[in-house]
Parts: C-alpha cells; structure tokens; sequence
C-alpha cells in the first residue's frame, strides 16, 4: 500500500483581491491548492497571521516550510520584500527573500527596472512565474504576463534582463465602469470573455497603432452607428487595447533586438487563451506557459533558498 506524499513546501501566492495556496511534494508536484478572497485589500487592522490561517485550514499544523510571492511582499503588504534590480537571477532570488516578523512566511522580493526614458518599472509575483515557466532548453525568451497590469519581460540564460507594464486589463475595467464607452455596452466589463468577430474586429484595430484613445472612441460610433452590438462592445474594446498592447510591446522588444526566440503567454486559461489569439492575428506564433507556474517557480527559488532539504 503505498504511502501518501509528504509535502515539502507550502506555496501562497498572494495578490490584492485573491490568495492560492499549494501544497507541495519534493518533486515539486502539486499535491493539492486552495484559495480564497483574502488579498491584502481585504485584510483589516494588519490581521494577515490571522488571514493565513484561515487561508490554510487544516494545513496549518503541517511543518513544512512555507513561502509566498506577489503582492503580500508590497509596501501595504505583511512585510515588504525589497526589490531587487534587473538583471536578476530569477531562481536566485531565494537569496533575498524577507520574513515576516513572527517567522509564519518567507516572502520572495519583486523586481525593477528602467526603461529608456529613466522611468523607473515594478514587478511583484510575475517574477516568480517566470521563474516556473522557463524550460530547461530555453536559452532566450520573450515572456507575456497579462493581468490587471500586463507584462512583456525579457529572459536570457535564466536572467530577467527587464520588463515594460502595460495597464490594459485596468484601464478596459476603467473605460467599462466609469466612462461614456460603457454606456454603449449591454453587459458588465468582462476581460476574460469569448473570442468571438467582435474581439478579433477590434485586435486588427488596434493592431494598426494609429493612437489608442482614438481607437477606443470607436466602441461608442460604432454602436451609435449600429454596427457593433451593444452585447459587444466590451469584446471589441478589449480586442482593441490588447491589439494596441501588442502593436508597442511588439516596437519596444525590436528596439531591444528581441525578436528571436518563443513568446510565451503565462496566466489563467481564458486571458492566456485570448491573448494567443490576437498575437496569431499579428502574424506572431505564442505559446502557452504552465499553468501551475506561480507555484512551480517558488518551488525553485525555494529549493536555491535551502528552505527544502
């Protein structure tokens, strides 16, 4: 009879609205995960000890190790993970990781940069996607992160070079919620909806970069003019922004002579899904990372940290 699988490392990644924890074995396999709407915007009065306890259930007399990324490391976080500068060693940021006060949390620092312009960029968590979505084979990648706030991020040799934020998932909830575009549509902001005509219409319009927040005011002509329905102005928006995202990061990785090597979407199923899409409508082959990557890259940067024996 065989015996259950020890865990070896439990993993949290935790964002502002939600947390996943993982379990882990030794040979970094997921053995189970939950989660929970315990981001730290929910977390009152400083209670996190008391958020991950009820984040862990049960798992909370389980000795193994514990460790998180993501936004739990922010200034308005448990403790603040210091960023550390590009280029950075994405397995090796288990060198720096920081503690929380009472020792219940290792947590992995984010990264920054500076674009060309010297303005200075930030990320916290991705950094640890990426380092369980690279292959043992890949030498040089090109790396697409979407989310509220998206990120293109270039790898060589296991090294996050640098990384350029596109706000498109926020600023589509934004232009939904609060702006005159939104009158036109029929149903709430939705950025993970189906691919349909509508979406891949405003892909090929943004694609063409001729100015976004001109682009954008087609969401409110074409609906006046009865040629998008208002079931789907929210795809034809997206389709736009994600178009026009693609259309700069596209400019900013030539200006970089990244134009070589995979390009690799890392996220949830339905964005990862959209995004390939509008990248093939681009004429550019995308591939889709790990699902399990968050989990998978603390896994790594654990291990390099010795927190798994």
């Amino acid at each position: 009879m065989n015996e259950p699988r020890r865990t070896a490392l439990i993993a949290i990644d935790w964002g502002t609205t939600s947390a996943r924890a993982y379990r882990i074995d030794a040979a970094g396999e997921v053995l189970t995960a939950r989660s929970a709407p315990l981001g730290i915007q929910a977390i009152r009065d400083g209670r996190f000890a008391d958020a991950l306890d009820a984040l862990l259930g049960e798992w909370r007399a389980d000795p193994a190790p514990r460790i998180a990324c993501g936004m739990i490391g922010s200034r308005q976080g448990w403790i603040e993970a210091p960023y550390v500068d590009c280029p950075a060693d994405l397995a090796g940021l288990g060198r720096t990781l920081a503690r929380t006060p009472g020792g219940e949390l290792a947590v992995v620092p984010g990264a920054r940069c500076r674009d060309a312009a010297g303005v200075p960029d930030v990320l916290r968590g991705e950094e640890t996607q990426l380092a369980g979505a690279l292959l043992p084979e890949d030498e040089r990648l090109l790396a697409v992160l979407p989310g509220t706030h998206c990120k293109w991020a270039r790898v060589e040799r296991g090294r996050l070079l640098e990384f350029a934020t596109f706000m498109t998932g926020e600023l589509f909830a934004v232009l939904l919620e609060h702006s005159i575009l939104g009158r036109m549509s029929d149903r709430p902001a939705a950025p993970t909806a189906g691919e349909g005509p509508a979406f891949a219409r405003g892909v090929s319009r943004g694609l063409a970069g001729d100015g976004v927040t001109h682009a954008i005011f087609g969401a409110r002509t074409l609906a006046l003019a009865g040629e998008l329905a208002p079931a789907d102005v929210g795809d034809w928006l997206s389709g736009v922004l994600i178009g026009h995202e693609i259309h700069a990061a596209r400019a900013w990785a030539a200006t970089r002579d990244h134009t070589t090597g995979p390009i690799r979407v890392i996220g949830g199923d339905a964005i990862v899904r959209r995004y390939v899409g509008a990248l093939g409508q681009a004429g550019v082959a995308a591939e889709r990372g790990a699902a399990d990557a968050a989990a998978r890259g603390m896994f790594r940067i654990a291990q390099r940290a010795g927190l798994i024996h």
